[in-house]
């Protein structure tokens, strides 16, 4: 069974195949077309269609279009109500659902090949929960800005399928709820959530009881969200301007009353299966404070978040909900990838000056060991916005300075933090009260006392990192670097971002690696078994 997966109506377009139940591929067309988010500079005809995505999967599993047996698209046009029905002000709704009843036809156009009538809509939370589950049976929780006519799924996968606990009309919704406040302070909405969870940590909750009042469960697996007056807790910051006390507490306020929301539904849900699993999707599960909350204090012993959690995973979950296989093992890395021929092909096009020392991980070791910025592209993309060890930029952690570096690097916030990768057999020693191992960046940790000032350019303001743990077996040569910076520093930690600059997706064929190496100033570019260095 060959399963093509679309997601295509809202932000992050993408595709995923799985073939036989196992994942094959899945990517976000942004790596392809350069537009982040898949968004173009006007509204909504604006989301692209996962074309060179879709195509992308195909020929990696050597298939046309005429080889697949199903298409799932991760919306269904039967379960949108009118707008004003919904609660809601949306101009580009009813265009949404008409480019959604005429995908079959258009994907059908635009992979020349295949038959249209084997696409087969896919709700949009059903997408996300399929995604979170993987065939494995336990609950799952769906939080997000909005699908086709709610923003929340609460349930329990099994080998007999999904069963829906319960879901929450719109227009009540955390996910826009957090996308309002976004906006209001000045950042760009279904973009830049990550940017109010980062703010929120130089704040304090004052407007806490404000919020409780106007966002509250209400006892049935729902909740309700609305009657907030922005501009009467802080005012409206314009874009470009510095930020406040009052916009870091309005932050504050909003991701305090979210963690108590979502720590809810997690305690009603649990009443409701006895399961010991919890898998989440859906934008609201990149929020990774919240996630940790949700570890600490919920009462689920193990919590899985998907790292693919935004829209881009809606692709993978139609497919696996189509392709109806057993549990299914995930990898993060199912994006494109570059033999060494084919990347030492683009370092001569490009007529720059490179070599191939002995062994790459201990090169950039020493690089980093000298202070120097390292980007890393090694193996196949991350599927998702994380930056897990494919496609980064790496540094020192022990100079604190090193932090506001990387921010200039990347041309974005200084309030924003970066992270740290680590060894998961160091982890323990260094970070503590949150779930370990954490391969994927979704959850952040206490650094312990006795580190905080070793490493200070990964500890954020509040003492926390969002680590990310790396398995030698999962990861050799990430591993190996990690070692050699040990061995010349005495520090099992490096500092990881993502490769990429303020408003581009992540770096993914060598020529962004190129671009992006050339237009900033990064001392050493190690790309497959190759390394370029900065002139001095």
């Amino acid at each position: 069974m060959r399963v093509l997966g679309i997601n295509a109506v809202f932000h992050d377009p993408a595709a995923a195949l799985v073939v036989d139940g196992r994942i094959v591929a899945a990517a976000e067309e942004e790596r392809f077309s350069r537009r982040k988010h898949g968004k173009r500079p006007v509204p909504f005809s604006a989301w692209e269609q996962p074309v060179l995505s879709a195509r992308w999967c195909l020929d990696h599993a050597g298939l046309r279009s005429e080889d697949v047996d199903l298409v799932g698209f991760s919306y269904d046009p039967s379960l949108v109500r009118p707008v004003a029905e919904m609660g809601l002000a949306d101009p580009w709704d009813h265009l949404r659902t008409m480019y959604a009843e005429e995908a079959p036809s258009l994907l059908a156009g635009a992979l020349p090949g295949l038959d249209p009538g084997k696409v087969r809509f896919v709700p949009h939370h059903v997408a996300h929960a399929a995604s979170a589950t993987l065939g494995r049976t336990g609950s799952v929780l769906v939080c997000d800005g909005r699908g086709e006519r709610a923003s929340h799924l609460a349930g329990r996968n099994s080998p007999d399928g999904l069963e829906v606990l319960a879901s929450q009309d719109l227009p009540h919704s955390l996910g826009l709820m957090y996308e309002d406040l976004t906006e209001h302070l000045g950042f760009l909405r279904s973009s830049d959530e990550y940017k109010v969870m980062a703010l929120a940590s130089y704040g304090k909750p004052r407007h806490l009881e404000q919020l409780r009042a106007v966002v509250r469960t209400t006892g049935d697996g729902g909740f309700v969200t609305g009657g907030i007056d922005w501009p009467r807790l802080a005012p409206a910051r314009a874009p470009g301007d510095p930020w406040t006390n009052e916009h870091a507490d309005l932050a504050a306020s909003l991701q305090r009353r979210l963690e108590e929301v979502l720590l809810e539904l997690a305690r009603w849900l649990h009443e409701r299966t006895g399961d010991r699993t919890l898998m989440i999707a859906g934008g609201t599960g990149l929020n990774c404070v919240a996630n940790t909350v949700l570890a600490r204090q919920g009462p689920f012993e193990n919590v899985w978040v998907q790292p693919a959690a935004g829209d881009a995973g809606t692709a993978l979950g139609a497919a696996l909900h189509l392709a109806r296989s057993g549990p299914v093992e995930f990898v993060p890395d199912l994006g494109r990838g570059f033999g060494d021929a084919e990347i030492e092909r683009a370092l001569r096009t490009a007529r720059v000056p490179y070599e191939r020392p002995a062994d790459v991980a201990e090169t950039v070791a020493e690089t980093l060991a000298r202070d120097g910025i390292v980007a890393w592209f090694q193996g196949r993309g991350e599927y998702g916005p994380r930056a897990l060890g494919h496609r980064s930029l790496l540094a020192h952690p022990g100079r604190r300075a090193n932090l506001e570096r990387l921010n200039d690097v990347k041309g974005r916030e200084q309030f924003r933090p970066v992270a740290p990768m680590v060894r998961a057999d160091r982890a323990e020693e260094i970070f503590t009260r949150g779930p370990l191992p954490s391969p994927y960046m979704l959850f952040v940790h206490d650094v312990a006392p006795a580190w905080q000032d070793r490493i200070p350019a990964v500890v954020h303001v509040d003492g926390t990192a969002r680590v990310q743990t790396v398995d030698a077996g999962a990861e050799p040569l990430v591993a190996r670097m990690l070692a050699a910076f040990e061995r010349r520093t005495g520090l099992p930690v490096v500092v990881n971002t993502s490769l990429n600059t303020a408003g581009r997706p992540m770096v993914d064929s060598p020529r962004d690696a190129l671009e992006c190496f050339g237009a900033t100033p990064v001392d050493l570019l190690a790309i497959g078994p190759f390394v370029l260095r900065r002139p001095a």
